[in-house]
């Protein structure tokens, strides 16, 4: 992933990085709420630089696969997440968040990928984006889908709603994050579709990863329908929503994981 000459620069950062996450979140209640904000978007910017030399900032091949992936993703969750909490106060801090930036950053450090083929990489470069962005969409609104759920549980236990978002607008807000996810998940399967064969020698084939995504994309259609046509709301949209998300989640991060740390192979 990282030519030897550039390999502690980035290796610093990549540590540097993970330590501003750690300490945003396990001394958040020793600094000031402003001091706490500062700190993560220094750490998210620490981590996109991180991620910019994995896509060959430095002139070396990009590098893709389990381990960017995820950290791709939490990067953009966290990105998604920080402008919503500027948007709507109300929303908590879920400095979680922090943690998993930090364990993922250094997870992809350890698992780089493997090298992406010169031919078609523009085209290439903007499926995996999108596929990455529809990952990090989906995963902000499980996030409020767990929420969503923790309110409704305690409203019916006549128990103190928590402070953040009323319930209707956290509904919402997390049923437009999945009409986006969906939409970046079909013109990421469409563009594999027509252009695959851009970048890839391979012949379009049924294999396992193209049939987790199709089904997540399946379920994902009939939640977007039913909320929108019918109205769905509740635990069984909310139900729907973790078993898409499920299988995005096992199309690509869980066959590349087998593959690169099971199997050991890089394709």
């Amino acid at each position: 992933m990282i030519l030897a000459s550039e390999l502690s620069a980035v290796t610093l950062l990549t540590f540097l990085t993970a330590a501003l996450y750690l300490w945003s979140a396990l001394r958040r209640s020793a600094m000031s709420q402003r001091g706490a904000r500062l700190l993560m978007v220094a750490a998210w910017l620490g981590h996109a630089g991180v991620l910019a030399f994995g896509f060959g900032l430095a002139g070396d091949a990009a590098h893709f696969g389990f381990g960017p992936a995820m950290s791709m993703t939490t990067w953009l969750v966290l990105g998604i997440y920080g402008v919503e909490t500027w948007l709507y106060p109300q929303l908590p801090a879920r400095w979680g968040l922090s943690a998993a930036g930090a364990t993922l950053l250094l997870v992809a450090w350890a698992l780089p990928g493997h090298a992406l083929p010169e031919r078609g990489s523009v085209l290439l470069a903007v499926h995996l984006a999108m596929g990455v962005a529809s990952y990090g969409l989906f995963g902000v609104a499980l996030l409020h889908a767990w929420a969503t759920r923790r309110t409704e549980s305690q409203i019916r236990m006549a128990a103190q709603a928590p402070a953040g978002l009323p319930l209707l607008t956290l509904e919402r807000l997390t049923y437009r994050l999945v009409t986006a996810g969906f939409v970046l998940l079909s013109a990421t399967l469409l563009g594999g579709y027509f252009f695959g064969h851009l970048w890839s020698d391979l012949p379009l084939r049924w294999d396992h990863k193209i049939l987790l995504s199709v089904l997540a994309w399946a379920v994902f259609a009939v939640l977007v329908i039913g909320r929108r046509v019918l109205g769905w709301r509740g635990a069984r949209a909310i139900h729907m929503l973790y078993v898409g998300s499920g299988f995005l989640l096992l199309a690509y991060a869980g066959s590349r994981f087998v593959l690169e740390v099971i199997l050991e192979r890089s394709a």
